[in-house]
């Protein structure tokens, strides 16, 4: 009878151990973002970042047991960047250059330094900057072909000699940002006759039908073949690079750290010529959530 119930005794030890390991191994499995838990992607509110943000989605859900939110189109940069530091978002799509010169004011140099410095300047705020996509989306102003031909314009230079006779047609963040228009007149005396601020669609429609002379462009832009547009040298090379990445919080990252690495099969994976024509199927009907998830089976990064 006592040996009974020595063995009892010891099931019972035994099932309590194999609970208590269990129920260690579920949490610790939790704690990686390998099962459950729930986030926030935001976007700013153009075409490429709405691209972009889905495509993280979608490599996050895949890859892990983790619910995303996709909350796209939130508005312009410092939007986004606020939502962010707020934690109303976890991460979100953004650009080396943006990061550096407009939202902590300093210089930025070539690529790589400029990169180093959006990582050092928001690990002080407790982001991070992770898995660079491959392509830079860099500022440009572009032109219709008659434009070009009727003033001889090849670069900045150039169209700054005869800007006071042009309008300029932009979103309205590139009119006040300073590290686009107001930091363009400083660089290269470029004072246009008029400046208009508007939605991305709409500047590209005015040019399109020769009610605007001078468009703010992306250079992943699919509306810049769309609209056959000749697209000018940044010839002192004011505009930085802008490397485009994944902006996120450090204490995301730390309780589901199966993020980054569902994030880093993204790096590397989009050239310009990629984004761009992602950018231009949306321009011509398509969704933004269905081009993502189109790249992505093609690149064989999810099933």
């Amino acid at each position: 009878m006592k040996r009974n119930k020595r063995w009892i005794t010891l099931l019972i030890c035994i099932v309590t151990i194999t609970s208590l390991l269990t129920t260690a191994c579920s949490s610790s499995s939790a704690t990686e973002g390998t099962t459950g838990g729930e986030i926030t992607i935001g976007s700013k509110n153009f075409t490429e970042n709405i691209i972009l943000a889905y495509l993280m989605a979608d490599m996050i859900e895949n890859r892990t047991g983790i619910k995303v939110n996709r909350k796209v189109n939130l508005g312009g940069s410092s939007v986004a960047w606020t939502a962010l530091q707020n934690n109303n978002i976890q991460l979100y799509p953004e650009y080396t250059g943006t990061i550096v010169a407009n939202y902590y004011q300093q210089e930025t140099t070539n690529s790589k330094e400029t990169l180093a410095s959006a990582k050092r300047l928001m690990k002080k705020d407790n982001l991070q900057f992770i898995a660079p996509f491959g392509f830079s989306n860099t500022y440009s102003l572009a032109v219709n072909q008659e434009t070009a031909q009727k003033y001889n314009l090849k670069t900045f230079s150039d169209l700054a000699k005869v800007s006071p006779n042009l309008e300029l047609a932009s979103e309205f963040e590139f009119t006040d940002r300073a590290d686009t228009y107001p930091g363009l007149k400083k660089k290269y005396n470029m004072i246009f006759k008029d400046v208009r601020g508007m939605d991305q669609g709409i500047k590209y429609r005015l040019i399109g039908q020769h009610d605007t002379d001078v468009v703010s462009v992306y250079s992943t832009d699919g509306q810049i073949k769309l609209n056959n547009l000749f697209v000018l040298k940044d010839d002192k090379h004011f505009f930085p690079p802008y490397d485009a990445g994944v902006a996120v919080r450090s204490e995301t990252l730390k309780k589901y750290p199966a993020i980054k690495k569902a994030l880093d099969a993204l790096q590397g994976q989009i050239n310009e010529q990629e984004m761009q024509i992602m950018n231009a199927k949306v321009d011509q009907g398509y969704r933004e959530d269905d081009v993502a998830h189109e790249f992505l089976i093609s690149k064989g990064l999810i099933k």
